[in-house]
């Protein structure tokens, strides 16, 4: 129950309603009785109807007439008091609603008429408020009564009344339309036929109406007539009317229920005929006005117009365009079309401004504009209201600029203080400038050219909140503050902006989120629903492109104007706060734009942007281009340009940076404000937020960051982001602190904007890319042909953004490396290029590190294409680009070497790539990524890339640069040999496999397979191009490099050669070693001799590498030993191969030709190589003498006896390690015999090699100068020291030829002389006689013969006399060193003096042969004393030889070269001759002995009588040990030879006899001084040679008289010589008186004295009978001339004298008689 309905409230009513009659009746009582009586009745009826009703509220209703009765009475009364408790008791009953509709009528008429008295007017106007809103009971004519009542009441004298009234007729207005919704509410549901209007039908024809609804139209429709200052049909008895008032009460139906108007036609008819109409003709003074025009010219004079009405005017404007838009589309045109010239400079400010605020209601409305465009500008033949807006608004902003604010007319010039434009000079002090000096506020403002337009806050963003529209109390035009129409349209245009963006990127937002779940839905498999799918899909999409249409032309209408305003306002605002709303505006259409696609004004709202960002009048082709197509439409204005201001003359911006321009020649410098740095961080937003939208304009926006970048000297640092960097070109950046806060700010920004761009989709990327690389070409082509720092913005992007997109990396990589590589690594200027390959070099360790799904180890097609271009830069020479290449390649190999896969070959061929002359350091680092790769990645790469390894690092060998970077390579290459040895069956395994792949390949494409030494196995083909590497730098052209690599190459094939197949090493042989010894051989023969200075920098080189041609011997030296190492080592392998011999042969010249080069350390090399392959002894086979225990590898043979001599050759087997191995090399058993055969082809074949070094070697030089090249003695020594062993391997064949011309060589280089200058090498001091080595192996050749000779068979012996005639050829040198051709030699050996002169000037020193001559001497007689015997030794006269060869010495005695030679010799004769003499009596009857005794017999005779003198400085006992020689010698006579006279010839005893004879008496010599008489005469010797001739003379074993005529004869000789000395002494001794005779002559007479006695003592001691007696006379008769002598005076003689008589006693016998003598 309600709260006026509940018992209380009746039951309180009623009393009230008691009360008020009873004090009613009271008040009337005296005055007026009538209405006391029907107060009173009144009383009893009420409760006559209490009693009798239970609903006593319907029952008063019913009875209301009479219960209101009385109360109307008392009003009739016109007593005030009386009627105000009457109208407050009907109040009372109407809020009870107990007032029926006739009652209402009494009411309403009795109000009237209280109105027309004007009594309690107030009171009136609550009552009928009251009746009209407690219920519906008042209709139609009563309805109207009210109404017109309050109106009446409207117009009275009485302020409060009016205004109360105007209340309430708003109320009363207001109620009435309530009562339409209600009653529209309660019949909702039935659904009635609608009643076609006709359209000329009576306005008053509102029978289809249902009452309230009736009743509102009549009120509507009378409205408008009243405005219309027309009569009213409904509203009868109105007197007079406002039309101000009018319009608002219209303006508030419309506004308030818009359903009933747009719900029913009869009020839409209203709408349409009635208030449209009215509001046109209304305008009309407004529109027709001009400000300033003079009224003069036109007839009638022009109605002004009238700022209450037309506000009001533009009120219901505002509410038909908002509410009934879709009704009145062609009328909305009109009015709209007349907002737009409200606009106009020539209309009144408060025009203008309220206009201004109409259109702000609008631009808040973006549906509404929506509908605008779709109904007008996307008609064909319709004003484009739209666009017409929009560009109004440009307008008017533009205008307000440039017309001063002095037009209105109700504004004093200088109310607001500000200056026309013109009007003084002083632009500069308007009241909106900066204060400079103390804390003056800055007011934000506009500026434009010297107008400055405050800034107001006029309205909270997004709501139309006007100003002017409201001032309904004015009547005046107000004035308007400056700066009020610029901010409200202003404000317009953003709201404009951001509900145009906000309604169609939502709409868009929709539409994607539609067609994509609807995609999703007809993707599903479900065949039954695709049918609708597809349906509701093409539904959609023609949905979507209508509505895609709108919105296109929406923003194709908007644009050119909303821009041309906003940049205008950009430019003009020294507002931080606005400059920002004018950018986010700017921004958003931008965005807008580039979602819908549309790319012109796209790009022209970020032009604006870049522009506002850039100093102004800065030269960018990018956007002048740009703008130049816009110009036309946004900067004129009415027909005149607008100029962009230079912000160094009246902007008030503040500067933050000054910098330079980034151009060509860059003139001064620009300055960027903040302004500027405003513009640029919403083109940073722009950008990162709306990238996916920008297309084409990435180059817009791109250009413009680079250029602000550049002013601001941000440069690139790592991984492409700009952080501030030194000013490179001078102090020209100077840069705020203000700025400087924002820098590292805008620098993260510009990175996170191309980190955000991993979420653009690949189009997008790709333009943004495309606008990257373009920008770089700009920068590029300003960077050429200065060196001047270039921009590189668009490089270090360009990998920022590489660097976010790894994860597509694929569909970017092309365009970024191509450009990277093809133009910015190439280019000229140094910073750039840097640039570009930090970049690419970044972009590729950024992909190989970046984990790629599917990984890279999967993915080698993706894997190769990173790495490619790092094998492209290659092609680029720029040093430091490759620098940064190889270092890049560094560092890959250190993080992701592990898993290079098939990326292998790119990288390794990028450090083969480098060349020669690419410099040190480029070099360097190449290696460094090489060594790497050896030492750490071998066993991760593939094995096919292995030789790639061996060619790069090879190639590394070659690099003349550096040195050390060859040698090291070389070290390289023996660790990869190192490595395939450890691994060798893996790589092989995995390279066979790789091999069958490709052998199938080449199959299938019908080609052959092509390798290099293909038919070899690929894992020998590694092998073998390690080696053929090896070998190139083998004759590398530096020394130290050859060296290396040849000591390399023999040592890898030696220490794993054992890895190649059988087959593989003919090719190592002829392909690898025989053609390195003929280049090597080849390059030493031409090498030039010219002397090398230095080795380079100040490194000496020793005199014995002084010229190339002695570097170049080094390396033949190595190359040939080591190549003969091989021989020797790994002979088992070479020989199974069929073409062993021809190696051998070719060998064996390549040694001959080292060993005849005119190069001493060559050649002594080439016999070393030599003795080393003939050290080898063919392998045992273990089927062959497997009793024969190993032997060692010695040269000198086993004797196993006579039979096993032809196999000597195979007594040895091998002990080294490989000798197991042998099984699997020596193939099929073939018979020993041709094996036996081989070899001594082979050995045969040494032999002649040797013969002809020899030969050649040791020939004399035909002519002699300076140059002739004489062999060392080293060589020669060598040389000799390789027969015993080649000898050994011969002996079965050596011939006398072959001993003949062993002999030649032999003879040859003893004969060779010493080079001054080693002479003092070689030669020993004198004071040991020493045999220089080659001497020793000159002998010890000999030896080898004779003891082969020796064991030899018989055939062989024949061979004796020719090592004899050898031998003693040698010692014929002791006394005549041979000759060497026509040379020169010094013989500095003069062993008399023991002096040396070691630096003679003769270039050549001959040896001293006396040891070596004495050496053969000892030999010989070795020799002799083991073979005296032997048949060919006797026959060929060897011992008459050797007595004619010592004859030489022996005869020259003391004149020999050194003493102990004829010393020797004399021992070596009698040695020889003590075993000669009986064998050559043994063979005396043959007469092969004949011609020896004549020699024999002239060798004593020349040595005992000798014809040299003994020398000066002889000493006594040195004297008298010779003299024991020739004793020596006289006894070997008379006990070797006297005492067989008989079996030796004649002659030879008469010589002896003779000789012996001779020497028993010394002959005086005239020569002899004084002094050394005594000494010179032997004593000794005559006395032996006296008493063998008396020896011999009286021996009793005479068996021929003839030999006793022989000693007969001797004696008698002896003693007649004894005779004449005695004589000639006694006859000296009397002539020289007193002097004493000389002291030779003295000696003399004592030797004769001495030798008479030995003589009587011999004849005495021998067989009486064997004495002649003529022989004793002699001696008798010497007697008296003994006598004689007596009278000496020297008392030697004297003593002599005595010994000589003494013996005479023994013939004092007394005379016998004559006859017994007979």
């Amino acid at each position: 129950m309600s709260g006026t309905s509940s018992p209380e409230a009746v039951k309180k009513l009623l009393e009230n309603m008691q009360g008020d009659l009873r004090g009613l009746s009271l008040e009337c009582r005296k005055k007026f009785p009538p209405v006391k009586e029907a107060a009173e009745s009144g009383i009893i009826k009420v409760k006559t109807i209490a009693a009798r009703n239970t609903d006593i509220l319907a029952a008063l209703k019913e009875n209301s007439s009479e219960v209101v009765q009385p109360f109307l009475m008392g009003c009739g009364t016109k007593e005030p008091k009386i009627t105000q408790l009457c109208l407050a008791a009907i109040q009372r009953l109407m809020s009870h609603e107990v007032v029926s509709e006739a009652a209402a009528g009494n009411i309403i008429n009795m109000l009237w008429q209280l109105m027309e008295n004007s009594l309690e007017e107030l009171k009136l106007l609550q009552t009928v408020l009251v009746l009209l809103t407690t219920n519906t009971v008042v209709h139609d004519e009563a309805l109207s009564k009210a109404i017109v009542l309050c109106f009446r009441l409207h117009f009275t004298k009485d302020n409060i009344t009016n205004n109360t009234a105007a209340a309430t007729v708003r109320q009363v207005v207001t109620v009435v339309f309530e009562r339409v919704v209600a009653e529209d509410e309660r019949y909702k549901d039935i659904i009635e036929q609608p009643v076609a209007v006709q359209g000329n039908s009576n306005r008053r024809s509102v029978s289809t109406l249902k009452p309230c609804a009736k009743d509102a139209y009549m009120l509507f429709q009378d409205l408008c007539q009243l405005v219309n200052a027309d009569a009213p049909y409904w509203l009868v008895g109105m007197t007079e009317m406002t039309r101000t008032f009018g319009l608002e009460l219209l303006e508030s139906v419309l506004n308030d229920f818009p359903q009933v108007f747009l719900q029913h036609q009869e009020f839409s008819f209203l709408l349409k005929e009635r208030v449209c109409p009215l509001v046109i003709k209304l305008f009309s003074p407004n529109i027709k006005f001009r400000q300033g025009s003079s009224t003069s010219s036109s007839p009638a004079p022009v109605e002004k117009p009238y700022f209450p009405i037309c506000m009001r005017l533009l009120r219901v404007v505002s509410v038909l365009i908002k509410q009934f838009y879709s009704l009145l589309v062609t009328e909305c045109e009109i009015f709209l079309s007349l907002l737009v010239k409200f606009l106009d400079a020539d209309k009144p400010q408060w025009l203008r401004a309220v206009a201004v605020e109409s259109i702000h209601r609008l631009c808040v409305q973006p549906q509404l504009l929506r509908s605008f465009c779709q109904s007008y500008d996307m008609k064909q033949h319709s004003t484009k209201v739209f666009r017409d807006i929009v560009n109004a608004l440009g307008s008017f902003i533009q205008s307000l600029f440039l017309v001063p604010s002095t037009g209105n007319t109700s504004v004093t010039p200088n109310q607001t203080g500000s200056n026309a434009s013109g009007s003084t000079g002083s632009a500069q002090t308007n009241p909106g400038v900066l204060g400079m000096g103390g804390g003056a506020t800055v007011l934000p403002a506009f500026e434009y050219r010297g107008t400055w337009i405050p800034i107001l806050n006029v309205t909270v963003q997004g709501s139309a909140k006007a100003t002017y529209l409201e001032m309904l109390d004015k009547v005046e035009p107000p004035t308007i503050p400056e700066g009020y129409a610029m901010s409200v349209a202003f404000h317009c245009l953003l709201d404009l902006v951001r509900g145009i963006t906000t309604m169609i990127e939502g709409e868009l937002g929709e539409a994607e989120t539609g067609s994509q779940s609807t995609a999703e839905t007809t993707s599903l498999p479900a065949q039954s629903s695709e049918h609708q799918d597809l349906q509701s899909l093409s539904d959609q999409s023609d949905k979507e492109l209508v509505s895609r249409a709108v919105w296109e032309e929406m923003v194709n209408a908007c644009w050119c104007g909303l821009l041309a305003a906003l940049s205008l306002l950009l430019d003009a605002s020294t507002d931080e706060a606005a400059t920002e709303n004018i950018l986010k505006a700017e921004l958003t259409m931008a965005a807008l734009c580039g979602r819908l696609g549309l790319v012109t004004s796209r790009d022209a709202f970020i032009t604006a942007i870049c522009k506002g960002s850039l100093p102004p009048h800065y030269a960018l082709t990018v956007l002048n281009s740009t703008t130049a197509a816009l110009s036309s439409k946004s900067y004129s204005i009415q027909g005149q340009n607008v100029q962009m201001i230079s912000p160094s003359s009246e902007s008030h911006q503040q500067v933050v940076a000054v910098g330079q321009p980034l151009a060509l020649q860059p003139q001064g410098t620009v300055m960027l404000t903040s302004k500027n740095i405003q513009c640029m961080r919403t083109l940073l937003n722009l950008a990162h937020c709306h990238g996916a939208v920008l297309g084409t304009s990435w180059q817009l926006v791109l250009a413009t960051l680079q250029h602000l970048v550049w002013i601001l000297g941000l440069k690139p640092g790592v991984g492409g982001a700009l952080k501030p960097g030194r000013a490179v070109e001078g102090p020209s950046t100077v840069l705020t602190t203000a700025v400087m806060t924002d820098l590292p700010v805008i620098s993260s920004i510009l990175s996170r904007l191309f980190e955000s761009s991993q979420y653009l989709d690949d189009v997008s990327l790709h333009h943004l890319i495309n606008a990257l690389c373009s920008l770089s070409l700009e920068a590029m082509d300003m960077a050429y042909g200065n060196n001047k720092e270039p921009s590189l913005f668009a490089v270090a992007k360009l990998l920022e953004t590489g660097l976010v997109n790894m994860h597509r990396i694929e569909i970017l990589w092309r365009p970024l490396t191509g450009h990277l590589l093809e133009k910015v690594c190439q280019h000229p200027n140094s910073r750039m290029r840097e640039w570009g390959a930090e970049a690419l070099t970044s972009l590729i360790k950024a992909g190989l590190t970046f984990s790629h799904d599917p990984p890279l180890s999967q993915n080698q097609r993706l894997q190769l294409l990173l790495l490619n271009p790092l094998k492209e830069l290659s092609n680029i020479s720029h040093p430091d680009i490759r620098i940064k290449q190889l270092e890049c390649v560094l560092q890959i190999l250190q993080s992701q070497g592990d898993s290079l896969g098939p990326g292998w070959p790119l990288v390794l061929g990028v450090m083969g790539a480098i060349r020669s002359d690419q410099g040190e350091s480029l070099i360097r680092t190449a290696f460094q990524c090489l060594q790497l790769v050896v030492t750490d990645f071998l066993p991760t790469m593939p094995c096919t890339c292995l030789q790639i390894v061996v060619e790069v690092a090879g190639s590394f060998g070659l690099h003349n640069q550096e040195l050390n970077i060859s040698l090291t390579s070389i070290g390289l290459l023996w660790n990869i040999s190192d490595y395939f040895f450890q691994r060798g069956e893996i790589i092989e395994k995995e390279l066979n496999k790789e091999e069958a792949v490709l052998q199938k390949q080449a199959e299938e494409k019908g080609v052959v397979l092509n390798r290099p030494f293909h038919p070899a196995p690929p894992f020998d083909c590694l092998w073998l191009c390690l080696y053929a590497k090896l070998g190139e730098l083998c004759v590398d052209p530096r020394p130290a490099v050859r060296k290396s690599a040849g000591q390399t190459l023999f040592s890898t094939i030696g220490a794993h050669g054992t890895l190649l197949q059988h087959s593989t090493w003919h090719t190592v042989i002829w392909k690898v070693l025989f053609h390195l010894l003929d280049r090597v051989r080849e390059s030493s023969t031409t090498a030039d001799k010219e002397k090398i200075e230095s080795g380079g920098g100040n490194i000496l080189i020793h005199h014995s590498r002084d010229t190339a041609e002695k570097q170049w011997a080094e390396t033949w030296v190595l190359t040939l030993a080591g190549v003969a190492r091989i021989f020797n080592t790994r002979r088992y392998l070479l020989q199974p191969l069929g073409d062993f011999s021809q190696a051998w042969d070719v060998l064996l010249d390549h040694i001959q030709s080292a060993a005849l080069s005119k190069n001493n350390e060559v050649s002594l090399a080439a016999l070393k190589s030599f003795q080393e392959i003939l050290q080898i002894v063919s392998p045992a086979r273990d089927s062959e003498k497997p009793d024969t225990p190993p032997a060692i590898n010695v040269s000198v043979p086993v004797v196993v006896g006579a039979t096993t001599a032809t196999s000597l050759g195979r007594s040895f087997m091998r002990t080294d390690s490989i000798g197991e191995r042998m099984g699997r090399y020596s193939g099929a058993e073939l018979p020993a015999v041709t094996d036996e055969i081989e070899d001594l082809n082979l050995w045969w074949a040494a032999w002649n090699s040797w013969y002809r070094i020899g030969s050649e070697s040791t020939k004399p030089p035909i002519t002699c100068d300076k140059l002739t090249f004489i062999p060392s003695q080293p060589f020669l020594t060598a040389l000799i020291q390789i027969f015993p062993a080649l000898y050994q391997h011969i002996k079965t064949g050596f011939s006398m030829d072959d001993l003949q011309k062993l002999g030649i060589i032999l003879h040859g280089a003893v004969s060779v002389p010493i080079s001054s200058d080693a002479s003092p090498f070689i030669l020993p001091s004198y004071t040991e006689a020493v045999l220089t080595s080659l001497q020793e192996a000159v002998l010890t050749a000999l030896d080898v013969l004779q003891k082969a000779i020796c064991v030899g068979s018989e055939n062989m012996q024949i061979m004796y006399p020719a090592i004899f005639d050898q031998l003693l050829a040698f010692v014929e040198f002791s006394c005549k060193p041979p000759q060497y051709g026509q040379l020169e030699t010094k013989h500095i050996a003069n062993a008399k003096y023991n002096q040396i002169q070691l630096f003679a000037p003769a270039e050549w020193v001959a040896l001293n042969y006396v040891p070596f001559a004495e050496r053969s001497l000892e030999v010989v007689v070795d020799l002799y004393q083991k073979t005296a015997c032997h048949k060919a030794v006797v026959n060929e006269k060897v011992l008459q030889n050797i007595i004619k060869t010592l004859r030489i010495p022996l005869s020259l005695k003391y004149s020999c070269p050194s003493e102990s030679t004829w010393k020797l010799a004399v021992s070596s004769l009698l040695k020889v001759l003590s075993i000669g003499l009986p064998v050559a009596r043994q063979h005396a009857s043959s007469g092969k002995f004949d011609s020896m005794w004549p020699e024999l017999a002239n060798t004593f005779e020349d040595f005992l009588f000798t014809k040299s003198a003994p020398p000066d400085n002889l000493s006594i006992q040195e004297f008298q040990k010779n003299e024991s020689i020739d004793v020596e010698v006289v006894q070997l006579i008379s006990t070797e030879i006297l005492p067989y006279a008989n079996f030796i010839p004649k002659e030879f005893v008469g010589q002896i006899m003779t000789m012996l004879n001779k020497g028993s008496i010394h002959s005086q010599s005239s020569s002899f001084t004084e002094a050394e008489i005594d000494i010179r005469l032997r004593e000794e010797f005559s006395k032996v040679c006296f008493e063998t001739l008396l020896q011999f003379s009286f021996s009793n074993k005479v068996t021929t008289p003839q030999e006793g005529y022989i000693s007969r004869m001797a004696l008698s000789v002896l003693l007649k010589r004894s005779q004449d000395v005695l004589h000639r002494y006694i006859e000296d001794e009397r002539l020289s008186g007193k002097c004493p005779l000389p002291r030779q002559q003295v000696t003399e007479i004592i030797f004769v004295l001495k030798a008479v006695s030995t003589l009587i003592d011999s004849l005495k001691k021998t067989q009486p009978e064997n004495v002649d007696a003529n022989t004793w006379a002699q001696v008798i008769a010497l007697y008296p001339t003994l006598v004689e002598c007596i009278t000496c005076s020297s008392s030697e003689v004297c003593s002599a004298l005595k010994e000589a008589l003494v013996p005479f006693k023994d013939f004092m016998h007394p005379p016998a008689s004559k006859v017994k003598f007979h």
